[in-house]
């Protein structure tokens, strides 16, 4: 018998979040714009990964776009000359997405995208501030910054360089093109290429996966992850060690001990 699955309420129906079992969904949910991210999008992303992020039974969250045609073609300029025209309505939407892109970067639970077509411009950012990145063969990557004459802050090169490096993090603005899956894979700008139709099936094993791994040692690396992006003066070096030295004294190292003894899968609760 299926699992039923849990929608969760968001401030816009252009971000559907549905937790199934022990993975939490985010599918941007706009396909007649390639899932572009809309304002109200931005806003709805930190409510729904603080849910996810509160609730015991999601272990892993994924992102993804609706349909097949993109995961995220980044910012919907449908709404520009509303939400990015002045400088009061500029502050108020980089803020926005500056707190949505901080919320998937800082989430304390594994992040995967799911990657099918388009990934461009802010979707690459969404994408890069992941934990794991997942690409279908027929995925395309790009930031067209250069191209419309747009001036890219600081944060978002950032997020880029963290897993391209400054070298690669060059080229993608420079050239303002659109790199393949396979490109994007010499980058290491995703972990994974898989075809297309195999897409959805090779994420749900691998999110299945961490998720039946100990939750402790999981948040504890995550930990590690997020404050290893930071500066090093600002690091939380001690909540890093106080995460470690949980996991050794939880319910759950016990229970990896005794299944490894017994060689059957251990049960971890998360305790």
């Amino acid at each position: 018998m299926n699992r039923p699955e849990t929608v969760i309420q968001t401030l816009t129906e252009k971000l559907i979040a549905r937790k199934d079992g022990a993975i939490g969904w985010i599918i941007f949910n706009n396909p007649s714009r390639h899932n572009a991210t809309s304002y109200e999008m931005w806003q709805s992303l930190p409510v729904v990964l603080e849910a996810y992020a509160n609730d015991p039974e999601v272990r892993v969250i994924v992102l993804r776009g609706a349909g097949d045609k993109a995961f995220s073609a980044g910012a919907d300029i449908s709404q520009f000359k509303e939400k990015r025209t002045g400088e009061e309505a500029v502050r108020e939407y980089n803020a926005a997405s500056d707190k949505a892109n901080k919320a998937i970067r800082d989430c304390p639970k594994p992040t995967i995208a799911m990657i099918r077509g388009y990934c461009i411009g802010g979707g690459t950012g969404v994408a890069a501030g992941c934990d794991v990145r997942i690409a279908s063969d027929d995925a395309r990557f790009g930031v067209p910054a250069g191209k419309l004459g747009l001036g890219y802050r600081f944060a978002g090169i950032k997020r880029l360089a963290d897993v391209v490096g400054p070298s690669f993090t060059a080229e993608i603005f420079f050239t303002a093109r659109q790199f393949s899956a396979q490109e994007a894979l010499q980058m290491n700008l995703v972990n994974r290429v898989v075809p297309a139709a195999e897409l959805e099936g090779y994420t749900l094993e691998y999110a299945n996966t961490i998720a039946a791994n100990a939750p402790l040692t999981i948040a504890a690396v995550k930990r590690a992850l997020v404050e290893y992006l930071k500066d090093p003066a600002e690091r939380d070096l001690a909540l890093c060690q106080r995460m470690v030295d949980a996991c050794y004294e939880s319910e759950d190292y016990k229970e990896g001990q005794a299944a490894f003894a017994e060689k059957r899968k251990p049960v971890f609760k998360g305790r």
